[in-house]
């Protein structure tokens, strides 16, 4: 173990910093959050359910903002200055927290709910848009309950380095679930989603004012002191 040590870049290795893990001062504006949805049917069931959810996280104290992905492109077939693109970046910017909630098409998230994601950069220059933010995932099905969309919905989270939340919506059988006026009856899926809309507040509040801290890594830190010494010796 200890010659293992030995081969570290000791130069990235830093103590836990409980100052910035632990700030002081918290934010005290109303947590942001971006709802997206992965239908564009007239009686959307995932629109019905993100409107639900956003109703909810108003009530716990946070702002909401849903994305219309009608008219968006499919990716590499059209620029990213296309408005509905700029559009999309600048609300997942602006988020704090996002919900991800899509109906299940073919055993799997639709179309209309990658495209939105595949959309979204791991990077804007030095900006990382999703980096260290929160995400709730959901899903709604049109018969029995199942749990693939939120399975794929995870591992996409994962990948954009959100920081996921526990807990998870499905619905199953969706056309049930609403009344005439496109609001969810009270079940037990109505209260699933009201306690997921709940924690993805709580996450939200304890880690935004430290997820640049949070995500700070070893092997960013000694690949980026390694670029800057590569720079250094080029210029001597």
């Amino acid at each position: 173990m200890l010659a293992n040590l030995s081969n570290l870049n000791t130069a990235g290795l830093q103590a836990i910093n409980s100052d910035q893990l632990f700030p002081r001062e918290s934010s005290k504006h109303a947590p942001r959050v971006l709802l997206l949805y992965g239908s564009l049917r007239a009686r959307s069931f995932s629109r019905l359910m993100c409107e639900e959810a956003a109703r909810v996280l108003n009530i716990f104290g946070a702002k909401t903002c849903t994305f219309d992905p009608s008219g968006l492109p499919l990716p590499d077939d059209a620029d990213i200055s296309h408005e509905k693109v700029k559009e999309l970046r600048q609300l997942v910017e602006w988020s704090e927290g996002m919900v991800w909630c899509s109906p299940e098409r073919h055993g799997a998230m639709t179309g209309i709910m990658k495209t939105q994601i595949d959309w979204i950069p791991l990077s804007i220059g030095a900006v990382r848009p999703t980096q260290g933010k929160t995400l709730a995932v959901m899903q709604v099905n049109g018969g029995s309950q199942s749990f693939n969309v939120v399975n794929q919905l995870r591992i996409l989270g994962r990948w954009m380095r959100l920081i996921t939340i526990p807990n998870q919506s499905s619905t199953p059988k969706a056309f049930m679930e609403f009344d005439d006026d496109g609001r969810m009856k009270p079940s037990p899926y109505y209260n699933r989603m009201v306690d997921v809309m709940e924690e993805l507040v709580k996450f939200t509040l304890l880690t935004r004012d430290t997820k640049d801290y949070m995500v700070d890594r070893y092997s960013e830190r000694i690949e980026s002191g390694d670029n800057l010494m590569k720079r250094v010796n080029k210029n001597l």
